[in-house]
């Protein structure tokens, strides 16, 4: 079974690329990627693509927030989904991943079916612009349980068979889970695997306390506690292996030129 591809989450160089994208993305090609996921790309796609090119980048994932109202808009749910998949096609993107739902949306059955409906009826609108969704967790959505499983897994039994999920390794962790045994259980559901590295923390989205991604203490891939050889091995169906730093105490090119390393030492690429 072939391995998956690499990728870079731009998140992870957000403040280089605030000072300058260009050279920030041409330092990203020169570490040997040659793909990456965008993030809060809707709005963007005025430069970002030709800025993409240039670097010889392409983008085929990328991160919008599709599944909860946007104060900063005055249009409608329909609509804002429509806006986000008309600039994801612009990219030339594959899959959208939602990639934040808030805490208290995790508590209670009701909230967590009507999610999970959203994304549904997301995929129904995504189809029509060749595209397919999805979800990235983090931590918060394991913390109650539903049914006797975590919010996260009723959440996915919930999901059509074409709606994808990506595991982000580190937040799956912090909320309490082996990643590797949520891996098997989750199946072929899983599309993408955020590679992250660190010590185990407990989830910081219910404690009330402004988060700091400084506190999450994250290093290069294989230089933590996460399980990522081990994750790597259970999924080796999954079509994308993503790089991502929250934050990196150091140069941050220096953390992804250590993951670009690691990864290929995996026979990614």
């Amino acid at each position: 079974m072939p391995a998956p591809q690499m990728a870079l989450q731009l998140y992870s160089v957000r403040h280089l690329l605030e000072s300058d994208q260009q050279h920030t993305l041409a330092q990203i090609s020169a570490l040997g990627l040659h793909t990456v996921e965008v993030y809060d790309f809707v709005g963007r796609t005025d430069t970002l693509p030709a800025a993409l090119r240039e670097a010889g980048l392409t983008a085929r994932t990328g991160h919008a927030g599709f599944l909860s109202p946007d104060p900063r808009s005055t249009s409608g749910q329909a609509a804002r989904v429509d806006e986000t998949f008309q600039a994801a096609r612009a990219l030339g993107l594959e899959t959208v991943f939602d990639p934040f739902v808030a805490p208290d949306r995790w508590v209670h059955e009701r909230d967590v079916a009507a999610t999970a409906d959203l994304l549904n009826q997301a995929a129904e609108a995504a189809a029509a612009y060749g595209l397919t969704v999805g979800y990235h967790n983090h931590s918060q959505e394991f913390v109650h349980k539903i049914k006797d499983v975590s919010a996260f897994e009723f959440f996915a039994g919930l999901l059509d068979p074409g709606v994808k999920l990506e595991i982000d390794l580190y937040w799956a962790a912090a909320g309490g889970n082996d990643p590797v045994s949520l891996l098997e259980r989750l199946g072929d559901r899983v599309e993408a695997l955020h590679i992250k590295d660190g010590a185990v923390i407990d989830d910081p989205f219910f404690s009330g306390a402004p988060f700091d991604p400084a506190d999450t203490g994250q290093v290069a891939p294989g230089q933590g506690q996460i399980p990522l050889d081990a994750a790597l091995s259970t999924v080796r169906h999954a079509r994308w292996a993503v790089i991502e730093f929250d934050h990196y105490d150091g140069d941050i090119l220096d953390g992804i030129d250590a993951a670009v390393r690691y990864l290929h030492a995996k026979g990614i690429r």
